[in-house]
């Protein structure tokens, strides 16, 4: 009879994120050598684990055609190496799919079906632009089931500016400039290296070495931002400053249960203790982490002021500051993101929850006064996703 196990987070590993095109590092590698990469680095991290022993691959990708099509999961699996005996599959939740990755891998852990899997996602936007090989039901539009902008990411995220007056240009540009200031920061003093595995590159200059993120722009002013143009709209207020870019990159993560924990000698970074899933209207899609938080808080039976660190992908500024107004938190909260995110690092669509993890993760490490933090990230056609997590440095991790 299966029972409820309890999950946890054990590792998890990315490519350095390139940026998207011609220009971008990772515009001569393929996506799936890409995915391979992080979960070949993900196994060497942990030799204790016998690879026959990895129940399910789940990777995720939005755009599944040419090297990102193939149930990327199976693909994977075989191209790193691992026993013909493990399965795997792919999965599309747009920004949440490596998320859903793990959310949908650690349900199958907790059910008891599931000992141990991985789970991660990858996004080429440089060979796959969003949104391109799609065709899109010609009835949202004839039958206004959305609006016509509701597929373009950054006129959803002007709609928050215009739903929340207080949430200024300004504001959208000051968190910016300290997100790239935090992953400057964390950089410098090392923090966001240990979890990068290096992948080889080639270009017209020979083969190389891409060992760190390829977005950030340390030297950001407010100035600068300022002056930047509106794409989406004359006079708007989104902007390259204030939004993520286009990148390349992959990530993957090991989850096991706490029997195999115990049993095979794995770390536990994280506890698994709620998540959630909502839908929210497609036109401001951005707002999705408000109430998908607020159920997972309510399955979790916690509230906002238990959480002591917050990962917040930051597809935009705006939609993390709609975030933080709805909750009361300030700006510049030194617990959330506290080594920026993905305005400065990147956002390759599917691949970017299990960076928030990640950092999480490394953030319980060194505060284990910190019990509860959680991810969140907002998705395209107005959903919400938010994982609750447990650190299990902290001295009541494991009592009621």
């Amino acid at each position: 009879m299966a029972h409820s196990a309890d999950v946890f987070f054990v590792d998890g590993v990315r490519t350095p994120f390139g940026r998207a095109g011609e220009k971008g590092m990772f515009w001569n590698t393929r996506a799936d050598d890409l995915v391979v990469k992080a979960m070949t680095g993900l196994l060497e991290r942990n030799p204790s684990l016998p690879t026959d022993r990895i129940d399910d691959v789940a990777i995720a990708a939005t755009t599944q055609t040419g090297d990102q099509g193939l149930t990327l999961g199976r693909t994977a699996a075989l191209l790193a190496g691992l026993p013909k005996s493990v399965p795997g599959f792919s999965i599309d939740r747009m920004c949440a799919g490596a998320m859903t990755s793990v959310s949908m891998m650690a349900a199958s852990i907790g059910f008891g079906a599931y000992d141990v899997a991985i789970a991660g996602g990858v996004e080429h936007m440089g060979r796959h632009p969003m949104g391109s090989g799609v065709d899109p039901n010609p009835r949202f539009l004839a039958e206004h089931l959305v609006s016509e902008d509701a597929l373009v990411m950054g006129a959803t995220a002007e709609r928050i500016h215009d739903r929340f007056p207080q949430l200024t240009k300004e504001r959208s540009d000051r968190f910016a400039l300290g997100s790239q200031q935090k992953v400057a920061a964390a950089y410098a003093a090392g923090k966001i290296q240990q979890d990068l595995v290096p992948v080889a590159i080639r270009s017209e200059s020979g083969w190389g070495l891409a060992t760190r993120d390829e977005a950030p722009r340390p030297e950001t002013t407010m100035e600068g931002l300022a002056g930047l143009k509106t794409p989406f709209r004359p006079h708007g207020r989104v902007t390259a400053g204030n939004a993520s870019g286009l990148n390349d990159g992959a990530t993957a993560a090991l989850l096991a249960s706490g029997d195999a924990v115990k049993e095979l000698g794995l770390q536990k970074k994280m506890r698994l203790v709620s998540f959630a899933f909502v839908g929210v209207e497609p036109e401001i899609m951005g707002i999705g982490p408000v109430p998908s938080t607020e159920k997972a808080l309510r399955k979790a039976g916690l509230s906002i002021t238990d959480i002591g660190l917050f990962e917040l992908n930051e597809a935009f500024a705006v939609q993390v500051l709609s975030f933080l107004d709805h909750f009361g938190i300030d700006d510049d909260d030194p617990r959330v993101n506290p080594w920026g995110g993905a305005i400065a690092i990147g956002h390759p669509l599917a691949s970017s929850g299990v960076r928030l993890m990640n950092q999480l993760a490394r953030h319980f490490e060194e505060r284990p006064a910190v019990r509860y933090g959680l991810t969140a990230m907002c998705i395209g056609l107005g959903q919400g996703g938010t994982v609750i997590w447990e650190n299990p440095h902290h001295k009541k991790f494991g009592k009621a």
